[in-house]
């Protein structure tokens, strides 16, 4: 009874800390949203169009962007506006239409029609599609132009008669095929790969941030206070152990069950997300514990913990997904628990698989708690009762 009164003034130290209603309660909902946004696989490409006229030509090329439903078209009235969201990566190309492109084409000049794109990212791999389009449009045009000039037809005539003869034509059937497993499969949601990852990552640096309140316990001397009570030294071990594990579920509790509410994040077998994360939050009690039982000031911890935390969830896969690591770098991430807990996670929501296909993720994660609680016990009962 006292170890769960101790894990739960741990616990409410941690809510009331003010700093934590931020990078506890918002900044990881953040990082969801903006990894959502920019990579999530419901993302489609943006292509702004800049129009310098209304004229029907152009209302034709948009139109043919637009048909196509694996890009998001924009029209910006400026071209300053254009160019500023293609470097600000708002959209990832944009075509300039210029002015007179209809006065041009019945007098059998050539259109030039700009293209915007970044050397980076998808922009370049858009000028296949923003050419289909165009060249769906402007086929036409060209054989109108030919024969207007070879014939006594007008332009508006010849090119009526070729977009008509055009619909007629038999268009190249081109059939994809997908050779081996997808990396990231299309059942994949927007915010699905963030989530998960994001909830390792803070999962174990709450956990280790919670080392310099362990410090500040030990430096008070609220930890010796407590052993001149009847209250037994196990007693106090357990109820740190049981704080540091409690901040750290209630973070990944959170930001499963927001995550779940706002995005319609799918965790998978809801038996296998929970073990996975009860067990991570034990792998982080255990560090953080570790750590506050071993340093002496709670600054140093909290550096050392934010580097730690940070560069292991890099290693792990938190950051970049493990799937894109090359082979030797994914059996380096396997000394980390977060490579495990994604893995478990991975396998879930991914694969669809329950909670007797992660066994052995679970196992690893098991014996990694097993470990660090087993040192921070020892290390904690040394602290406290070392003259």
């Amino acid at each position: 009874m006292k170890a769960l009164s101790i894990g739960w003034v741990n616990l409410k130290r941690m809510i009331r800390e003010r700093s934590n209603i931020f990078f506890v309660f918002i900044f990881p909902i953040a990082l969801v949203l903006l990894i959502g946004i920019q990579f999530g696989s419901g993302f489609a490409p943006g292509i702004g169009v800049h129009r310098g006229d209304d004229s029907p030509l152009s209302d034709q090329v948009v139109a043919a962007l637009e048909a196509d439903d694996s890009v998001l078209v924009s029209q910006f009235v400026e071209r300053e506006d254009l160019v500023t969201a293609v470097e600000r990566g708002t959209v990832q190309a944009g075509v300039l239409l210029p002015d007179g492109m209809q006065t041009a084409a019945e007098g059998g000049e050539a259109v030039e029609i700009g293209l915007i794109s970044r050397p980076d990212g998808t922009g370049t791999q858009l000028q296949s599609v923003i050419g289909s389009a165009v060249s769906q449009v402007m086929t036409p045009v060209g054989a109108a132009q030919f024969a207007a000039a070879e014939t006594d037809a007008t332009f508006s005539e010849s090119l009526g008669v070729a977009a008509e003869l055009s619909e007629h034509v038999e268009s190249i059937d081109v059939s994809v095929t997908t050779v081996g497993q997808a990396t990231f499969p299309t059942s994949l949601g927007q915010f699905d790969l963030g989530a998960s990852s994001q909830l390792v990552l803070f999962v174990f640096l709450t956990a280790l941030a919670g080392s310099s309140a362990l410090i500040l316990t030990r430096q008070l001397g609220i930890s010796r206070r407590m052993l001149s009570t009847p209250t037994p030294i196990r007693s106090i071990i357990v109820g740190e152990s049981l704080g540091r594990f409690g901040t750290a579920l209630v973070q990944g509790l959170y930001i499963m069950v927001l995550t779940l509410i706002i995005f319609q994040v799918n965790w998978g077998d809801p038996i296998g997300a929970i073990l996975i994360l009860i067990l991570l939050a034990a792998v982080g009690a255990g560090a953080g514990m570790l750590m506050g039982a071993t340093f002496r000031n709670d600054q140093q911890a909290s550096g050392i913990a934010v580097m730690v935390a940070l560069g292991l969830a890099a290693l792990g896969g938190a950051m970049f997904p493990l799937d894109l690591f090359s082979p030797t770098m994914q059996q380096i991430a396997h000394i980390t628990p977060h490579a495990w807990a994604l893995d478990g996670y991975a396998e879930l929501v991914r694969q669809g698989g329950n909670t007797l296909d992660v066994l052995p993720e679970l196992g690893v994660l098991a014996a990694y708690a097993a470990v660090l609680l087993s040192l921070a016990a020892w290390r904690l009962r040394v602290a406290i009762t070392e003259p």
